[in-house]
């Protein structure tokens, strides 16, 4: 493949996936790894990309940037669907489960919708109505219960802030499923919206257990607010992208890591 056409695939699959890792794109490409890291150089230099630690990412992808939900739910689906439905395994009847805003949270709560009868607690909208759909048109075996939290909305459907908070602090959850725009070794578990890191902290401290939700691009990624440290979720649920390094790190901080 030419230097040009290499360029290209490397620039397409930033822009398709936000993160990508040198190894991955050595393995597409055909090529070393030494010949990833110099045009991935080489891009950086004209503005198109953006080095990390292991890969590239997008340039300019702040962390303060919160994409919407609509784009970030045609990405990666069929990871995240693997993850939804390990995810569901933890889940039994009787349960009070909550699940986070977030695209993998949704895959997520169109498994449960059908699943065993639970008291769910969210902050998405768009779960909330998952749940109530499933429950009109008499899909699911039993009705859950859905308690949707109040709160100001963000561009990616989570409702957030003060009233979301006091809401989350009166209640007592078995599970928390926690969907997270970034993870790493040094800054935890990661959100661009400050108010959302907030109500996720909120979550955790009502829950018993905490699952986070993540497919692999989100290794690496920092958003501006920390939620939690690595080692504050019990389990980490994840595909099978995920670098050796990300692995050994979370095996070793993280009670339990899932790869499907």
């Amino acid at each position: 493949m030419l230097p040009a056409a290499r360029h290209q695939s490397i620039v397409d699959a930033v822009r398709r996936e936000r993160v990508v890792r040198v190894s991955d794109l050595a393995q597409q490409l055909g090529v070393s790894l030494m010949t990833v890291r110099r045009d991935i150089e080489m891009l950086e230099e004209s503005g198109q990309v953006e080095r990390i630690h292991g890969g590239a990412k997008l340039p300019g992808d702040a962390s303060t940037h919160e994409p919407g939900f609509e784009q970030k739910s045609t990405q990666l689906t069929a990871q995240k669907r693997a993850i939804a439905l390990e995810a569901a395994t933890l889940v039994h009847e009787g349960m009070a489960v909550a699940l986070s805003a977030g695209t993998t949270t949704w895959a997520l709560a169109k498994e449960l919708a059908n699943g065993p009868r639970i008291t769910a607690v969210t902050n998405s909208v768009k779960i909330a109505d998952l749940f109530h759909h499933a429950s009109a048109s008499g899909s699911g075996r039993h009705a859950s219960t859905v308690i949707l939290i109040g709160g100001e909305r963000t561009p990616s459907d989570a409702l957030v802030g003060p009233i979301a908070t006091a809401a989350l602090r009166q209640l007592h959850l078995d599970l928390l499923f926690l969907g997270v725009h970034g993870m790493d070794a040094d800054a935890g578990y990661t959100t661009p919206n400050l108010l959302e890191a907030e109500t996720n902290r909120a979550f955790i401290a009502a829950s018993r257990k905490v699952v986070v939700l993540a497919d692999h691009t989100k290794w690496g990624t920092q958003g501006i607010s920390t939620i939690a440290k690595l080692e504050e979720a019990d389990e980490v649920i994840c595909d099978s992208g995920l670098s050796p390094d990300a692995q050994r790190i979370l095996r070793d901080r993280v009670g339990r890591l899932r790869l499907v």
